[in-house]
């Protein structure tokens, strides 16, 4: 009789006892196959158009300028017994609304507010009258010539200070403010023992952001009318004005105003650069400069042109008389006008001392 076999079922795949998890593939559907590779395509797609989207904001994002070196050529001299033949004196009311009468050139010399020789010349506050009791004389002077771009060097001996000053030495188009706009390459106030700031003032879109190349602090980024016109200034070190730097002997500033950027170098008496006392300067090779506004967000050319030389010694003033720099920041006694009017020995070392002033423009 035959052999009689048990029964036995054929055996079972593993997916019969343990269904697959849902993140594996081999248990979908050719549906959701379908379905899973059309979203991942999108995906991908996706990833690609951002990236393209990014690099091409990046690429577009202004570049901090490169400052190709420039060769510069001495055009204009302001040094010697001529010093003065070569500016205005301005005489009308202080547009600054400051407690001071700024004088010609016939009252500035007789009473000797302006005077120049061989090595260098002076602009002062007058010390000699009591009782200025409508404001004090002083002096602002403007250059006849005017500039667009260049390298200006300013050889200072001496710089003003006390209670009730407001000095500067800047660039601007007088008659035509702010269209051409204003660098203010000396500015304080009072005992100025904070020390110099730089300061650019322009009409609307001009900033500074983004990278910059400077040994002094930023203050404020927009160039514009902002902040209580405050401008866009640097602040530098305390021995970059007044006493400290008097002291020391003065020293030179360097102003480059060029397409690329706007900066400016301060050089104690003992570190002025050779290329600068050999009137041949190369700013390529100064190092970091105390200021740097590059045009990244700023076109130059547009906001800054027709640019005159002024140093005056404003008295109180919008700025001077602040009690947050008067008062609070500086010390300074009692009120300003009643300290202007009425204590001319203060006013003793309020002056300007120049040895020259050297124009250069790129070859």
């Amino acid at each position: 009789m035959p052999f009689n076999r048990p029964f036995t079922s054929p055996p079972s795949k593993p997916e019969d006892h343990h269904p697959l998890p849902w993140y594996n593939p081999r248990g979908w559907s050719n549906r959701k196959k379908i379905i899973c590779l059309g979203i991942t395509i999108l995906i991908f797609v996706a990833i690609i158009s951002i990236g393209i989207i990014v690099g091409a904001i990046v690429g577009t994002r202004p570049r901090y300028p490169d400052y190709v070196p420039l060769e510069y050529k001495l055009v204009d001299t302001y040094a010697g017994t001529s010093f003065f033949d070569q500016f205005d004196y301005f005489s009308a009311e202080d547009p600054t609304h400051g407690f001071v009468h700024y004088v010609d050139r016939s009252v500035a010399e007789n009473l000797n507010l302006t005077y120049a020789t061989d090595e260098s010349v002076i602009l002062k506050v007058d010390t000699s009258e009591k009782k200025a009791l409508t404001g004090r004389r002083s002096v602002r002077i403007e250059s006849k010539n005017h500039y667009d771009t260049g390298l200006f060097i300013f050889d200072i001996l001496h710089t003003p200070y006390g209670c009730g000053t407001w000095p500067a030495l800047w660039l601007t188009d007088g008659y035509n403010w702010p269209a051409n706009g204003e660098i203010d390459i000396l500015e304080t106030t009072n005992k100025a023992n904070e020390g110099n700031t730089v300061t650019l003032h322009s009409t609307a879109g001009c900033h500074v952001e983004g990278k910059r190349k400077q040994t002094g602090s930023a203050e404020f980024l927009s160039c514009e009318d902002t902040n209580g016109n405050a401008g866009c200034g640097v602040q530098g070190t305390p021995d970059t004005y007044g006493e400290e730097l008097n002291d020391n002997g003065g020293g030179v500033y360097a102003l480059e105003l060029r397409n690329a950027g706007i900066r400016a170098w301060f050089f104690p008496r003992h570190l002025i650069p050779n290329d600068i006392a050999n009137s041949t300067p190369d700013p390529s090779t100064w190092g970091t400069a105390l200021a740097d506004f590059p045009n990244t967000h700023c076109d130059i050319s547009s906001h800054f042109s027709n640019q005159s030389i002024i140093a005056n010694i404003d008295l109180c003033g919008e700025l001077g008389a602040q009690p947050q720099l008067y008062t609070e920041l500086y010390n300074c006694p009692g009120k300003c006008e009643d300290v202007v009017a009425n204590n001319p020995q203060r006013f003793l070392e309020a002056y300007w001392e120049f040895s020259s002033f050297k124009v250069y423009q790129s070859v």
